[in-house]
């Protein structure tokens, strides 16, 4: 089975890229399945249902989100409908949506960091009670784990292998050169990147970040122009095993616009 994670989409310039790349991907490498975090698809914070709809149109099946989930308010209402879109897992009970999906098969699971992040239940001991209460559990499971720490990022994905098929890591927007089959078979990369601007300070303009960081002052961010690119990884895991067999990392640039 191939399943495409996609990196954090962010504004319209990543949603312009999925619609132009997407397809493609997905008839070159037999996609079965697309995962993408869109959490930052709406202006570069947020995800709102006509920029979750969007993503949907495009191919993307599944859309995993982060800290930045409840930025524009009516996703509170639209996540609890009948749609394939996540929010973190361990966020405190009672939060609108549902943090896994099982579609085609196919556990999706989103969890958050709490390094950096903020103050979150365990996301270790939140991946153990749901393994051990789902039943019957798929054979392929694959973790979105929105996070800022790499050493969290590695330890889940020291302490997951052999129990999902894959671990992915999104929110930093900086894509990592440490794709892997890990020992006990689950396949993992600390980030994936982003879908977004290239010339840009992850994702946003960069005079404006440049002159918060210079000043000190808080600017108004907004998402980076130009060209986009998009990054994302490619699973191939056994439907039989659950075992990764494959990981490989994928970008796609657009041509001067």
């Amino acid at each position: 089975m191939k399943i495409l994670a996609i990196g954090d989409v962010v504004g319209k310039p990543g949603r312009r890229v999925i619609q132009q790349f997407l397809p493609g991907l997905i008839n070159e490498y037999h996609v079965d399945m697309v995962v993408a975090n869109g959490e930052n698809s709406a202006h570069g914070i947020g995800i709102t249902r006509d920029t979750a709809r969007e993503l949907l149109d495009s191919g993307v099946d599944v859309i995993t989100t982060g800290n930045h989930v409840w930025a524009q308010r009516e996703i509170v209402t639209y996540i609890d409908e009948d749609v394939p879109v996540i929010r973190p897992l361990n966020f405190p009970p009672g939060a609108p949506g549902r943090g896994y999906i099982i579609k085609n098969g196919i556990m999706c699971i989103n969890l958050i960091g709490r390094i950096f992040v903020g103050q979150y239940d365990c996301p270790f001991r939140t991946m153990d009670a749901l393994l051990s209460s789902v039943n019957p559990l798929p054979k392929v499971i694959i973790v979105d784990f929105h996070a800022e720490a790499t050493s969290e990022k590695v330890a889940l994905g020291r302490y997951l292998d052999g129990r999902v098929s894959a671990i992915y890591g999104t929110h930093t927007h900086v894509g990592t050169t440490d794709t892997c089959i890990l020992p006990h078979g689950t396949a993992y990369v600390t980030d994936i990147g982003m879908v977004g601007p290239i010339e840009s300070i992850i994702g946003d303009d960069v005079d404006n970040v440049l002159n918060s960081f210079l000043t000190g002052l808080p600017h108004r961010l907004s998402v980076g122009k130009g060209r986009a690119a998009l990054d994302a990884v490619l699973l191939d895991v056994n439907t039989d095993t659950g075992k990764a067999r494959s990981i490989k990392r994928i970008r796609k640039e657009e041509a001067d616009i």
